[in-house]
């Protein structure tokens, strides 16, 4: 049973990731959850689960107001302890990655190359250049730049160090808590050892330099304390890292000034994580999923459409989502898998509310066992999601780019 107040001037939404909730409780109007009033409170109860590093946040439509939805404060991390915990570690840390103070742009530089495999598919490409044809002469839609980073709300240098003894092991829980931005992390001379992503453990955990966290995704990772100093633990952006997306490592004994020293190249493969040569089960019915971006086409931002439809924002003016048509009807107890297709330079982030899904194909190569409920799909490639049906009624379906899902990328998938 948990109490929401909403101590704001306008009616909330609280969404909860990675658990399988009823509709009343998932904090979706666009599903149909009821708003928690301006200045009041909603009791909600539901029973949490499945076990592991979850998340909740505001799930208002923020639009062209920078001061709503999550590029406020409004998000969190949640940890649903397991029943067995083997306990492999000396102590845990949550870190949550989170920008504030921010401001329109006209195009952006967020790094779009770190995925793995990289395989594009050469239609998908064709489309988007025939896109940008279309588009020749309009200037570049919105993106959202910040001026301030922080992790556990405290900008580099302004929080108190991890302070930890050579020896330790130690389980960082991290989560990215940004409105649209993809974070990446590291420790110079050590490893993170990543034993679950979006709080599901991994069948096959794997140690990695630097670890890639996707808008709204959560990585928990082991590391080994094992090379003395006090370090910066901190973005691979110097500009942001030198904006406070960071924070100091010191060892028992170590005293000085904190170094960064960054790491070498390094790819975001999601299949490495998986069961080596795991092939998922056939789904009862597979359905294909196309994204893409009409540039400026809305007063100035970007429009973004799944199978060429973009969400149709204005039903929620009046908060009334009844005349939406769902995208996807399912059959409860049914397997289902999404081929995404991205006809865009961009990196989507793609969340499935109420649900997990497993993760089995990446840019052509195929997988099993990894199961999340954000993953990203690089520009102009292809990824497919396998999940069951198991929770009745509407189930929203989105890019979680503040940005994206704003301007139309969302859609509907109804269960019964």
């Amino acid at each position: 049973m948990v109490d929401v107040h909403n101590d704001t001037p306008i009616p909330e939404q609280l969404h909860w990731h990675g658990q399988r909730i009823p509709v009343s409780v998932d904090g979706s109007a666009e599903e149909g959850t009821p708003y928690i009033p301006a200045g009041g409170m909603r009791r909600i109860e539901f029973i949490p689960g499945p076990a592991g590093f979850r998340f909740y946040h505001t799930h208002n439509i923020a639009g062209a107001d920078l001061n709503a939805g999550q590029y406020t404060g409004q998000v969190g991390p949640v940890y649903i302890e397991p029943k067995n915990e083997p306990g492999a570690y000396d102590r845990e840390v949550f870190l949550t990655l989170k920008e504030f103070a921010p401001s329109f742009s006209k195009g952006g530089d967020m790094a779009m190359d770190f995925l793995s495999p990289a395989i594009t598919a050469p239609d998908l490409k064709a489309r988007a250049e025939h896109n940008d044809r279309v588009a020749k002469g309009k200037p570049k839609g919105y993106e959202v730049g910040y001026d301030i980073f922080t992790i556990n709300g405290k900008m580099l240098g302004h929080s108190e160090p991890i302070r930890v003894k050579r020896g330790q092991r130690v389980l960082f829980h991290v989560l990215n808590g940004s409105a649209g931005e993809i974070r990446s992390l590291a420790l110079p001379g050590h490893h993170f050892k990543v034993v679950a992503l979006d709080g599901n453990p991994v069948p096959h955990p794997v140690s990695v330099p630097v670890l890639y966290i996707g808008t709204a995704e959560r990585v928990s990772a082991i590391v080994e304390m094992d090379h003395p100093g006090v370090w910066v633990m901190g973005d691979l952006s110097d500009d942001d890292r030198n904006r406070g997306m960071g924070i100091v490592v010191e060892y028992a004994g170590s005293k000085g000034k904190p170094k960064w020293e960054k790491p070498a190249p390094f790819h975001w493969d999601y299949t490495r994580f998986g069961r080596p040569g795991g092939m998922a089960r056939k789904p009862d019915e597979t359905f294909v999923l196309t994204f893409e971006k009409q540039q400026a086409a809305e007063h100035g931002f970007n429009r973004w459409t799944i199978n060429g439809k973009a969400f149709a924002m204005q039903t929620m003016s009046n908060m009334d989502m009844g005349g939406m048509e769902p995208l996807l009807r399912l059959k409860l107890g049914n397997r289902y898998r999404l081929r995404m297709r991205n006809a865009s330079d961009d990196i989507h982030p793609m969340h499935l509310h109420r649900h997990s899904f497993e993760l089995t194909r990446f840019a052509g190569k195929p997988t099993a066992g990894v199961h999340k409920d954000v993953v990203m799909v690089g520009g102009f490639q292809e990824v497919d999601i396998d999940f069951t049906a198991d929770q009745p009624g509407l189930s929203l379906f989105h890019c979680h780019q503040q940005l994206h899902m704003d301007y139309g990328f969302m859609a509907l998938f109804a269960c019964s």
